[in-house]
């Protein structure tokens, strides 16, 4: 078994065992101050609200950038800087925004935070996924330049969609980056923001409470999410009628945008979930819960080498069950542009119209990029199965004409070259599926296309379909 499978199958394996001895607590909330000497007038020390600014400039950025009219537009560009690399004040939250019977409570991101961005705290190493060399940050604002000029964020020519890319790499190198390798990992040392002191001066939480707090609100559950199905807190985020008064659970006639939205990866777990063969969404809420309860119950002591160990134990929790949503999601997007491909070339073969089925599997391929970039940004070496997936995904999908992308020139034009054909790149996202397969314990599956792998390869006489993934 896979080093990265072996993992994901242990740490599912040790919910159950942790759980049982921990916090019933089902509510992200009200956990008292501990702060030793607190002069100060809060009566929680729970604090994510920077976390939940980027979430929703996260949103915002994502309906913006599909909101080009195919030429060069400074005055999009202006905007789209402003959600990503801008502190801007007074920024409308564009999304997620009411709607007749759902209203929200926030309608300006500095209700929730001030003066937060994304570009500020996206992913520091190489992103060996994309052409060019960049970081997180360079590369996400490449994209942004692009979708400034793209016709309702689409590049037809060369086969992207900004808004998925954006959107999907975003939550990655933002939100996982930070989360996973930064709150969970080395801040959980014991010499760095130690649970006797506050996190900062005046602060009501103290150093190991606020970690733990950034890292929950980084993955984007409702603080309520383990008093919900599934089914409903997904409604949650697509604003359905019917999961209002469920959402609504301070009962203030609003959802609360700070603790009371599904956003993210959350909200992907939470995709996963409704189809009944996981529960990625409680176990990582539950294992969240537990360790802040574990942290408050030191009374703003340090944590001592057993209790710091036992939160360590629920960080790999959380650690390797995200991991698990964002290689899941990717598996179900390599079997949705394999199923468009087949579908596409079919229409080819038979003289059809291909417009509406060509623009999908752009648009898949967009989120599959996304999140195959953004399994690299959490601090682990993936080592083969991160060359693997990039050289099967490419820096774009197959286009018609059997060209694909292969770099980017110094005034930054995608540059193409002749590539397989359609029916061959339909096998790569096959094996793309095999690969995660491969390395991951996955349970959900979706579009699940495997049973096609062997005989298609044996079609196209690529051999045994295991070797030169």
């Amino acid at each position: 078994m896979k080093l990265n499978k072996l993992i994901s199958a242990m740490a599912l394996a040790t919910v159950t065992t942790l759980s049982a001895h921990a916090s019933t607590a089902p509510v992200y909330a009200d956990f008292p101050i501990t702060v030793k000497n607190y002069q100060g007038d809060k009566e929680s020390s729970v604090s994510y609200g920077g976390q939940m600014a980027r979430h929703v400039l996260h949103n915002s950025l994502k309906k913006l950038a599909a909101q080009g009219n195919g030429t060069a537009n400074p005055e999009l560009l202006a905007k789209l800087q402003s959600y990503f690399a801008n502190k801007d004040k007074n920024r409308a939250i564009i999304a997620p925004a009411s709607k007749e019977g759902f209203a929200v409570a926030e309608t300006v991101v500095d209700q929730l935070s001030k003066g937060k961005n994304l570009a500020g705290k996206a992913y520091k190493g190489v992103v060996t996924g994309w052409p060019g060399n960049l970081t997180a940050a360079e590369v996400l604002a490449f994209m942004v330049e692009k979708a400034s000029a793209a016709d309702a964020g689409f590049d037809i020519v060369n086969g992207m969609d900004y808004p998925q890319l954006i959107s999907k790499f975003t939550m990655g190198a933002v939100f996982y980056n930070q989360a996973v390798d930064s709150y969970l990992d080395e801040k959980l040392a014991a010499d760095v923001k130690p649970n006797d002191k506050p996190y900062k001066k005046g602060a009501p939480y103290t150093g190991k409470e606020h970690v733990w707090d950034e890292a929950f609100g980084y993955f984007g559950a409702p603080a309520h999410a383990l008093t919900l199905d599934a089914k409903t807190v997904y409604g949650i985020a697509k604003g359905k009628k019917e999961a209002f008064a469920a959402g609504d659970y301070n009962k203030n006639g609003k959802i609360d945008l700070g603790t009371e939205m599904l956003y993210s990866h959350a909200y992907y777990a939470a995709s996963f979930d409704k189809g009944g063969k996981t529960n990625y969404l409680n176990t990582i809420t539950k294992a969240f819960i537990d360790g802040r309860q574990l942290i408050t119950d030191a009374k703003g002591e340090k944590l001592s080498d057993k209790q710091r160990a036992k939160l360590v134990s629920y960080a790999d929790i959380i650690k390797a069950n995200w991991e698990l949503v964002i290689a899941e999601a990717a598996f179900k997007y390599a079997g949705v542009a394999y199923e468009l491909s087949s579908q596409i070339q079919t229409a080819v073969d038979n003289n059809e119209d291909v417009a509406k089925l060509y623009k999908d599997y752009i648009h898949v391929w967009g989120e599959l990029k996304g999140f195959s970039m953004s399994l690299q940004t959490g601090g682990k070496d993936l080592g083969e199965l991160a060359v693997r997936l990039n050289r099967l995904i490419g820096f774009s999908p197959v286009l018609l004409g059997n060209t694909q992308v292969v770099g980017i020139d110094g005034k930054g034009n995608y540059q193409q070259a002749s590539s397989i054909t359609l029916s061959q790149y339909g096998l790569h996202m096959l094996k793309v599926q095999h690969v995660l397969a491969d390395n991951y314990a996955l349970k959900a599956r979706s579009h699940d296309q495997l049973d096609n792998l062997s005989a298609l390869a044996a079609k196209l006489g690529a051999g045994n379909h295991t070797e030169n993934d």
